[in-house]
């Protein structure tokens, strides 16, 4: 069956992970007690402060609390959806005031754009928020990349590295597994992937990737019509 979409990770994927680590964490970490401090009654935030707490199992837990939790899952690198969405609303205004550019590969912009153009619908899976894909594409070095994508889905559908969670977004999007085209840089996502019934490719974008499956050191490498 001939592949129809491509659903592709971001952080060591399409993006560095050095861009991640050593820009948009730290970005976060330093602004997120005035950011809440700020914002906590702000609909969107007091909701995941709430979410911060549950997921704690800290109800009773003041801002101060909820701060130290929210920093010390940073340091943890945790993928907590709360975490993900406080963290997506300070890197917006981050890239809204230019403080902040979306680090894209130059291969992965070209491919993207090549697939686009020939009828490929292409998708983002990442553990960052939904908010926080739309941003790095949208203000990326490149330009407005969004709408090259038909959707984006983060930890909401699932972790990445459960195989449900591929089943649940190939139906969400309407295509068969077997011809969604998986891009990641971890084994274990590309195994999930595939035990869903999707074909898979692997980036070895720095060093090399142990995995039983296709890999390439980048984008232009990618020839979709062979899979």
């Amino acid at each position: 069956m001939p592949i129809k979409a491509i659903l592709t990770d971001i952080e060591g994927t399409t993006s560095a992970v050095s861009f991640v680590y050593d820009v948009l964490f730290p970005f976060a970490a330093s602004r997120l007690p005035g950011f809440l401090r700020e914002h906590q009654a702000a609909p969107t935030v007091a909701a995941q402060i709430e979410a911060v707490r549950a997921e704690a199992g800290e109800p009773s837990a003041d801002l101060d609390q909820v701060i130290e939790i929210l920093l010390g899952w940073m340091r943890e690198d945790r993928k907590v959806t709360p975490l993900k969405a406080l963290q997506g609303q300070i890197w917006q205004k981050g890239y809204e005031s230019g403080e902040l550019k979306g680090h894209v590969y130059p291969d992965a912009v070209a491919a993207l754009k090549q697939w686009h153009a020939k009828g490929y619908r292409l998708y983002v899976y990442s553990s960052g928020s939904i908010q926080a894909q739309k941003l790095i594409f949208g203000c990326s070095e490149a330009g407005d990349l969004t709408g090259l994508f038909s959707g984006y889905f983060d930890t909401t559908s699932g972790g990445k590295r459960d195989g449900e969670s591929y089943r649940v977004i190939a139906s969400a999007i309407d295509v068969a597994p077997q011809q969604v085209l998986f891009l990641s840089d971890v084994t274990a996502e590309l195994d999930a992937a595939r035990e869903a019934g999707m074909a898979t490719c692997g980036l070895a974008r720095e060093g090399e990737l142990e995995a039983d499956h296709p890999v390439v050191a980048s984008f232009d490498r990618i020839d979709v019509a062979a899979y």
